[in-house]
Order: C-alpha cells, then sequence, then structure tokens
C-alpha cells in the first residue's frame, strides 16, 4: 500500500545543558535516561493552577517536561515517538502507558519520549501545547539524539490517544508528527460515544458545538494528516470502538493509510501490562507496522 508522507519544516532551539549531557558515550546514554523541563522560557499558558509552586504530583499539578529513552547506538534507526499517557485530562498513567514502553521501543531502535503534560481544567490549549513543544524539542536535538527528524510520530493511550490525534491533525510544518500510534484512543468528543470526563476536562462542561466539532478528530482529517494505527478492545466500555473506527474511516476516505487491530477481549487501559490476554499479538502487531513504516520512511 502506498503511503505519503509531509516535509517537516524544523524550527531549531537547542538546549546547552542537554548537550552536555549527551556528550557521555553512546553505551551510557543506553543505560540512562534524560529529563528535561519543556518550558526553559516560562508557560505559554495556564491551566490556573500550573504557577503555583511546587509542583505536585499527587495533587495532578504536572510539570511539563519529557524524560528521554534513547537506544543503544549500534540500534539506533532515527526512529522517535513522543508518547502521551492516558488518565482522562485528569490524571496521568505514567507507567503502564509510558515508561514501561521504553524496554519495547529502544529493543526496535526507537528512542521514546515520555511526556509529562498539564492537565487543562477547561482550558483546552494547555495539554496541545504542551504535546506540541515536546515534538519541537525532539526535532531540535535531532541531531544529538541520533534522531532523524522526518521520522517523530506521536502515541497516545487513552486521552493521550485525543491529544495525539488532536496534535496529528492541528499541527503545522513545526509539529505535524509522521505517523501516530492510538491505543483505545479517544477520538471525538460527541456525547454519542466519547468518554464524557475527558470531554468535560479538555473542554468545560458549557462548551459550544464548534469546540466540540473541532476536536472531535474525525472531522479533522486531511490528505496531510499522518499515517495511523489503532489498537483497542472490543469491550472497551470506557471508550467505545466508533472513536477508533470513525477515525479510521475519516483517514481511509481522505487517501491516509490506516491500521486497526480490535482484539476480542481486554476492556480498557491495558497499554503495555502483560496481563493484558493478548498482549504477546499486540506487541507483534505493533512491531510489524513500526517495521513497515520504517522502511517507508527509509524511502522518502
Amino acid at each position: 500500500m502506498a503511503l505519503h508522507y509531509i516535509n517537516v519544516t524544523m524550527k531549531k532551539r537547542m538546549f546547552a545543558v542537554v548537550a552536555t549531557l549527551l556528550m557521555a558515550s553512546s553505551s551510557v546514554l543506553a543505560q540512562k535516561t534524560i529529563d528535561i523541563d519543556l518550558w526553559d522560557e516560562g508557560l505559554p499558558n495556564s491551566n490556573g493552577i500550573d504557577k503555583t509552586q511546587p509542583y505536585d504530583d499527587a495533587k495532578r499539578n504536572f510539570k511539563p517536561s519529557v524524560r528521554v529513552f534513547l537506544p543503544e547506538a549500534d540500534k539506533a534507526n532515527g526512529m522517535a515517538v513522543v508518547c502521551c499517557p492516558g488518565g482522562g485530562y485528569s490524571h496521568l498513567a505514567m507507567d503502564h502507558e509510558g515508561y514501561d514502553w521504553a524496554p519495547f521501543f529502544n529493543e526496535q531502535g526507537i528512542a521514546l519520549i515520555v511526556l509529562k503534560y498539564r492537565m487543562p481544567h477547561g482550558v483546552t490549549e494547555v495539554p496541545i501545547s504542551d504535546a506540541k513543544e515536546a515534538l519541537r524539542l525532539v526535532r531540535a536535538n535531532a541531531k544529538e539524539w541520533g534522531i532523524s527528524p522526518d521520522k517523530v510520530g506521536i502515541m497516545g493511550s487513552s486521552a493521550g490517544g485525543h491529544l495525539a490525534s488532536t496534535v496529528a491533525t492541528h499541527s503545522d510544518s513545526t509539529t505535524a508528527p509522521d505517523f501516530q500510534i492510538l491505543f483505545y484512543p479517544v477520538v471525538t468528543m460527541d456525547y454519542a460515544y466519547t468518554h464524557k470526563g475527558s470531554r468535560h476536562n479538555l473542554l468545560g462542561r458549557d462548551t459550544s458545538m464548534s469546540m466540540v466539532d473541532l476536536y472531535s478528530n474525525e472531522q479533522q482529517v486531511t490528505r496531510l494528516t499522518p499515517p495511523a494505527i489503532m489498537l483497542l478492545s472490543d469491550d472497551d466500555t470506557a471508550v467505545p470502538s466508533p472513536n477508533s473506527v470513525n477515525y479510521y474511516m475519516a483517514l481511509r476516505r481522505a487517501g491516509v493509510p490506516a491500521t486497526m487491530h480490535i482484539y476480542p477481549s481486554g476492556g480498557h487501559g491495558w497499554g503495555c501490562r502483560t496481563s493484558f490476554k493478548f498482549h504477546a499479538e499486540m506487541m507483534a502487531d505493533l512491531k510489524a507496522w513500526l517495521d513497515v513504516m520504517k522502511n517507508k520512511l527509509d524511502r522518502k
């Protein structure tokens, strides 16, 4: 199946402290992570609590940051994934939908950049700006991290899947991802089958229909939307399958390559937990898709 992509124009921004860390040998980098504050010159917007100090994860007042997991230099293939954990836009499942994915991606030669984004509290642009800045950051540091700036994807689970698909459908050339990986994603804001908590937290309870339509991402797909894979369970009652199915159909209508795997059971929120009955099949499906994506990106 033919794939098409857009070339991404990078906006360079260098981080001296990161460059210093990256002078270490590749073997050391393979064993360590790099933590970076996302907004080194101050927050561009506020959710009402994020300028309260100190930041407190227990109170869900998250300091926007990324944790970078780089593969060993001899395995690195230039690909990177910015990972947005889920949590209904009210909290973050940083482990099984975030950090715990690092060994899998690094083994494939792919850098994983796990984003700790701010909760919206009804201020829609807050988490979106964090996610877009994470993509800019990765591309600004691509050379130092052994990443190709045109091989940077985004991944999200549940509400993090909504964030990822929002960036994929609402970005300019500096922040558009090259591919998207969505686990049981919230895609729509339509009350008929959205996750209501995610909608309320992102848009507020008294939002306009224009905002509902704008952030119902199945309505925002164009031919420039990046290729996607969606992985979900048929019996997910928290985020019903039409979220993914309608997004898949919108991608196909636009001529955008899309893949979807619906597993017979498992409910919602399994991430990379081995307790998910179809964990092995899911990991194999994802690896196979990433292999195809790598080959297509290499031929760009």
